[in-house]
């Protein structure tokens, strides 16, 4: 009994510290979102002269990183909202919808009136009712000079059957946030975390809300067990009977002096499971401690979900903390997380079919003691990573070096028998996107599709415009829909 009343002392009095602090940076930053506002209030003015929905053929969008891209639920298509771009001296916010038909490979920029103010860091549902809806809630929008923020905390519904914008106001949902967490389970959006910045405070959040699709009204979750700490960017998924959710990862820091701030990339992961009845749920949390290889910590990485509700985890960034400087290690390696097996392995890619089939031949050519000598070298070999270099020289001369790890090879229960047929020697080089971190990512009938991000080198950002697709079945390569342009991410230099 004593030690229940010590744990229920504690979240209390974590809860009171996290609503002290909340004061406290609300207070801080509310001139400079009282500033931001207006700004945001002269986008809305000039959205509100628009009263027809006008659609455009376009070129693909322009490059930008955390905007969100989602899948039709009905159709071939795929929907991008919003995002970012910075170009060395200011930051731009967008509030621009495109759609791209998978089957034409086109896209269509589409104006409706009245959409939400620009934003990034926000998050996007699908949902299949009405014809099709896209939920929207939350995210950031920062001053020109990128020095100020404010954070949303609307609640906004795009309706795909009639082409309408829908702000949805309803009372006691989420405080303003960023890089929280938004998914569908069952007939509820739910989500988790993220976090609420002004120039001189900070705060990150680990509560959960859910909103009825049924009856458009938020409630505060209050699951028991022990939580995940406070954190935003971690990894949110599903589980297939719709009876959870499952977190990993994410990213949050502490102040450890009055100027020094200490950045924390988690790894852990955790269910959120309900039990009951709708409407007499009860949820709880749990830690989960899964098998497998686990993606080496990162922050920035794209997710989304596969067939088989196997959670989809790409690139991301590491970053080393120095005292004079922050570096990163920027990732393009792809993981797999299968919900129902609890279980992680590395996404490798296997060539394509003509190259598979040439090495079989020579495989069936070779003399069996030859090959029998071969596969002991293989066994022999070192399984560990591989660290590859790549330069890219972009248009104005900047060389960018990338580095990138490859996982060492791993044997996967699912494909052993396919694997088992495979030549495992080297192959030419696959074509895959370049290392990134907050890239937009979506699934749809078995294809992942990635969309822009960014990297840095040295003290300037590139952001990107390149637009990939692989197919979730095969793992065979990522196919090129649109090549990175370097004269036009390149622009991005730091100030």
């Amino acid at each position: 009994m004593g030690k229940k009343g010590k744990k229920e002392k504690k979240v209390k009095g974590a809860e009171k510290t996290a609503a002290k602090m909340e004061k406290k940076v609300s207070k801080r930053s509310k001139r400079e979102e009282d500033d931001l506002e207006a700004l945001i209030a002269e986008f809305q003015s000039l959205d509100a002269k628009k009263t027809q929905v006008v659609e455009t053929t376009c070129p693909p969008p322009s490059p930008r990183l955390n905007g969100s891209l989602s899948a039709h639920p009905e159709k071939d298509e795929l929907i991008l909202f919003g995002g970012e771009f910075f170009n060395g001296k200011k930051t731009y916010l967008y509030n621009d919808l495109f759609f791209y038909n998978i089957r034409k490979n086109t896209w269509v920029k589409s104006e409706i009136p009245n959409p939400p103010p620009p934003r990034c860091s926000h998050q996007a549902v699908v949902v299949p009712q009405g014809g099709g809806q896209l939920w929207v809630f939350g995210g950031e929008f920062a001053s020109p000079n990128g020095e100020q923020f404010y954070h949303y905390k609307d609640l906004w519904v795009l309706h795909f059957a009639t082409h309408t914008w829908e702000n949805i106001k309803a009372p006691g949902g989420p405080s303003g946030r960023s890089g929280h967490r938004m998914v569908l389970s069952k007939k509820q959006l739910l989500v988790f975390g993220g976090f609420h910045e002004s120039t001189r405070d900070f705060i990150y959040y680990n509560d959960v809300y859910s909103f009825s699709l049924d009856t458009f009204s938020w409630s505060r979750l209050s699951p028991s067990g022990s939580a995940p700490s406070p954190r935003s960017a971690c990894q949110m998924t599903s589980t297939p009977d719709g009876m959870g959710v499952i977190i990993y990862g994410g990213y949050s820091k502490v102040r450890v002096k009055k100027d020094v701030e200490k950045g924390t990339i988690h790894s852990d992961m955790f269910l959120l499971k309900r039990e009951g009845k709708d409407g007499q749920e009860k949820w709880s949390w749990s830690r989960l401690n899964p098998s497998g290889s686990k993606p080496p910590p990162r922050s920035g990485f794209s997710l989304a979900v596969g067939p088989a509700g196997r959670a989809v985890l790409f690139g991301g960034v590491c970053d080393e903390e120095e005292e004079e400087s922050l570096e990163g290690d920027f990732y393009n390696d792809l993981y797999l997380y299968d919900t129902v097996k609890n279980r992680w392995f590395p996404g490798v890619l296997r060539g394509n079919k003509t190259e598979k089939k040439k090495r079989r031949r020579v495989k069936k050519d070779m003399a069996e003691g030859e090959e029998a000598e071969r596969e002991e070298e293989e066994a022999a070999a070192p399984q560990g990573p591989t660290e590859i270099i790549k330069e890219i020289v972009t248009e104005d001369g900047t060389v960018m070096t990338i580095k990138e790890v490859i996982p060492g090879p791993q044997v996967q229960e699912e494909e052993e028998e396919e694997e088992e047929e495979e030549d495992g020697s080297a192959t030419a080089p696959l074509i895959e996107p370049c290392p990134r971190s907050s890239a937009m990512a979506t699934v749809r009938q078995g294809k992942l599709y990635l969309y822009g991000g960014m990297f840095e080198v040295g003290d300037r950002q590139f952001t990107l415009n390149d637009f990939y697709c692989l197919d979730l079945h095969k793992m065979d390569q990522w196919e090129v829909l649109v090549e990175m342009d370097p004269s036009e991410s390149s622009h991005s230099g730091c100030a």
